[in-house]
């Protein structure tokens, strides 16, 4: 039983006790007044409720946004990006020269971490060599907390660039990818990186320089790379650095030791050209279409792709492709850089039909283009060169040499490695120049079979080879064994 409404002074006043019935009313009708409030409130709530359900939320709105001036061009960059970006870490085992003396076999294994960026939406991932390097298994975090284990699909260890695969249900955001040839010096740059074990830490900072030359140990020298003073550290090495757009315009790949806000990134032009190579469709599955495509205009992302040659009786010069035609499509693939061409071609098999659409005089064509198995002749021949280290050489003139305007006296040009060699897990590709093994230099055929055939070989593991890229001289070690030999064709 409710109390009465009493005054709490019911003895004060001019009304006294005579007031009570009257009030004891006003109560009710307070009460009253409330509760058609409190239904009126949830009517309300509801109503809003039904109304905000109906208003399309932006994709990770929470129910308290922040202010827009909080949300700056870096926010912006990092949300637009940030799902493309994933977490990598293993464990490999320190080789005996890693180790420190009397180390045991325990203490050699270690774990590592590193960054990569999604280039594909099957699951393809770019990321640094030495991060993979030697890990018996590649663990892969998205940015939602899913994990994969990945497998290695191809790599060069020159450019310390390789190419993993994840296998997902469904597709997966690709990094925007950008431009490194109008960088400038003092722009805003982003890293998103596994810091430290730290998943997804954004840093971000300026360009303090443009081709820095860094020297990593007496095997690995990095040119032309971008500096910049975002922080950079231990598992940062193969993700992405970004501009203030959020597009890709480097992969972070070292630090200064010892050194506060000096960190390096190979510019994004230099790493695609190496990552169209490591994902081409002969490098991977030995499937030919004969395509040699390039950018239309390097400085502009927009210009599109052009054939640049097309191989004497392959797949594309039967199709009736030719130098000169900006490529539109391949399959449901539409081409914006060079490395969709190859992305396109994978996942497909020799004999299989692909359309290629083309521009060409300002008309579009679609061609059909049916792929492949590489010819012997591509693939390498038969010798040392090609049974003990996977490549096939070619001897340059004087003349042809002269134009890699270099300080050595000549070299062999490499015409083909054969996948999974001793040469092709080095990252040693088609074009390069072999200049030397261990101490002797390889102007001709005749020196490379002297190396390869001498008696005492196996005390010289792991040969040492200097390979001409270009410009630039990329050293590096392979071992070499009878159980290398490929079988004869």
């Amino acid at each position: 039983m409710r109390p009465w409404p009493v005054d709490p002074h019911p003895a004060a006043g001019r009304e006294g006790f005579a007031a009570w019935p009257r009030r004891l009313q006003e109560a009710r009708l307070t009460r009253r007044r409330a509760a058609a409030v409190r239904r009126l409130s949830v009517l309300v709530a509801a109503l809003f409720g039904w109304a905000a359900s109906q208003v399309a939320v932006p994709p990770g709105a929470g129910e308290v946004r922040a202010s827009e001036t909080r949300r700056s061009a870096i926010v912006e960059a990092v949300a637009r990006v940030k799902s493309a970006v994933v977490n990598i870490h293993g464990e490999k085992t320190l080789a005996p020269g890693e180790a420190p003396v009397g180390t045991a076999d325990s203490d050699r294994r270690v774990n590592g971490m590193g960054t990569g960026a999604i280039i594909d939406e099957r699951g393809y991932i770019l990321t640094n060599h030495h991060v993979v390097d030697g890990v018996s298994e590649i663990h892969v975090t998205l940015t939602d907390a899913r994990q994969y284990t990945a497998r290695l699909i191809s790599h060069d260890p020159a450019t310390d660039l390789a190419i993993i695969k994840i296998d997902v249900p469904s597709k997966l955001d690709i990094v925007p990818i950008g431009i490194s040839s109008d960088l400038m010096t003092g722009e805003t740059v982003i890293a998103i990186g596994n810091a430290f074990g730290y998943e997804h830490t954004v840093t971000r900072g300026i360009i303090s320089a443009l081709h820095r030359t860094v020297q990593v140990g007496d095997t690995q020298k990095y040119e032309d790379l971008i500096q910049t003073d975002a922080s950079i550290n231990p598992g940062n090495s193969g993700g992405p650095l970004f501009n203030i757009d959020g597009d890709m315009i480097g992969i972070n790949v070292a630090v200064r030791v010892g050194a506060q806000g000096i960190g390096f990134a190979i510019p994004i032009d230099k790493a695609l050209e190496i990552a169209t190579d490591l994902m081409s469709s002969r490098r991977i599955t030995n499937t030919w279409h004969g395509i040699v495509a390039a950018s239309a205009d390097k400085t502009n992302v927009d210009a599109g792709v052009v054939v640049r040659a097309v191989d004497v009786q392959s797949p594309a010069a039967k199709g009736g492709l030719s130098a000169g035609d900006r490529i539109v499509r391949v399959g449901d693939v539409a081409i914006g850089r060079p490395i969709d061409v190859e992305r396109a071609f994978l996942d497909h098999h020799a004999g299989e039909q692909i359309e290629v659409a083309v521009s060409r005089d300002g008309q579009e064509q679609v061609v059909e283009l049916t792929l492949a198995d590489l010819p012997d002749a591509l693939r390498g021949g038969n010798g040392p060169a090609w049974e003990l280290l996977g490549l096939k050489l070619s001897p340059l003139s004087t003349k042809q040499f002269q134009r890699y305007r270099s300080r050595y006296r000549g070299g062999l040009s490499v015409t083909a490695v054969r996948p999974d060699s001793p040469a092709a897990k080095q990252g040693i590709r088609r074009g390069d120049v072999l200049l030397g093994l261990h101490v002797w230099e390889t102007i001709s055929l005749d020196n490379v079979d002297y190396v390869l055939g001498r008696p005492d070989l196996s005390e010289l593991m792991p040969l040492k080879f200097y390979v001409l890229r270009g410009s630039e001289l990329f050293p590096g070690y392979m071992h070499v064994g009878s159980t290398n030999r490929a079988a004869t064709h």
